[in-house]
């Protein structure tokens, strides 16, 4: 299975919202295109930037559809289908089986808190019920369940379209061992912007990036450069881009990357609650960051 087409920069695409909450599928497109016309590698839809916990069952798939229709091939496009209930997963899997769509990223099933069995057999049963390759996506601080190196490798080596894992656990000795221990061809992806650049000095493959919703060109570049091994020259771009990568997450995702989205004129500033815009002074600060920057 050819797996190189999810090396370098993934998008965890947001979803713009206009003033009403509904889904703003002109501003969609426009971004569909701006990341596609900046460098960015592929596409992840219905992730957690995308506010996908806030949109019901049509919306989600109206997103698909549309960001495949726009998209049209040019970039690989990879879709959220992940939660706590894997029987309901297996039976969305269906909607997914189209032209367009090039893999799956799953989470790690979260509040639930399975154990390491659990786990297992949960990735086991998608594996076993979709043809297309899936992403294993670890975050703990969202799910308050550790996916550990032992039973990634164990998913890597025991099933063919167990294809990479997106690894935001901040756990630098796991993703070691991973790294060190995983089976040919599998993928390893930053999920944390700014960690990007050390875990590819480590080995990794690439990132799926909130980041790249504002700066596609720039972080694309930085990690090309280090993918490259050019760390010299993708080491001065991380570290200009690492206060705006920090401002993002300050008081919450996507609330900061969309203040940026809008100083940029591309998206309305509307999150669907419980999620709600930044406050005034992470506001001025954004501002200040973006009229500031320059590569």
């Amino acid at each position: 299975m050819e797996n190189s087409k999810f090396r370098g920069t993934g998008v965890a695409i947001i979803t713009p919202f206009r003033v009403d909450k509904s889904i703003d599928f002109n501003a969609l497109g426009k971004l569909v295109n701006f990341q596609i016309n900046n460098n960015t590698d592929y596409i992840v839809a219905l992730g957690t930037t995308s506010e996908v916990a806030t949109m019901s069952a049509d919306e989600k798939l109206a997103v698909v559809d549309f960001i495949i229709e726009i998209n049209n091939n040019r970039v690989p496009l990879i879709v959220g289908c992940g939660g706590n209930n894997t029987s309901n997963i297996i039976k969305s899997l269906r909607q997914y089986e189209k032209p367009g769509i090039d893999g799956l990223l799953s989470v790690v099933p979260y509040y639930s808190k399975p154990n390491q069995a659990g786990m297992f057999e949960h990735f086991k049963a998608i594996a076993n019920a979709t043809r297309l390759p899936i992403v294993l996506y670890n975050v703990p601080g969202r799910t308050s369940s550790n996916l550990n190196a032992e039973t990634t490798l164990k998913l890597a080596k025991k099933f063919k379209n167990i294809i990479a894992i997106k690894e935001a656990s901040g756990n630098f000795d796991q993703i070691n061992q991973i790294l060190k221990n995983r089976p040919k061809g599998f993928l390893v992806l930053s999920g944390d912007d700014g960690t990007t650049l050390p875990l590819i000095s480590m080995g990794a493959d690439g990132v799926i990036s909130v980041l790249s919703n504002a700066y596609p060109a720039e972080f694309s570049k930085m990690v090309k450069l280090s993918l490259d091994g050019n760390f010299d020259e993708a080491r001065t771009i991380h570290y200009k881009l690492i206060d705006i990568i920090n401002s993002l997450f300050e008081e919450g995702n996507p609330a900061g990357v969309k203040t940026y989205l809008k100083q940029m004129g591309l998206i309305e500033n509307s999150l669907r609650l419980p999620l709600v815009k930044v406050g005034g002074k992470l506001k001025s600060k954004i501002i200040k960051l973006a009229e500031n920057f320059k590569l």
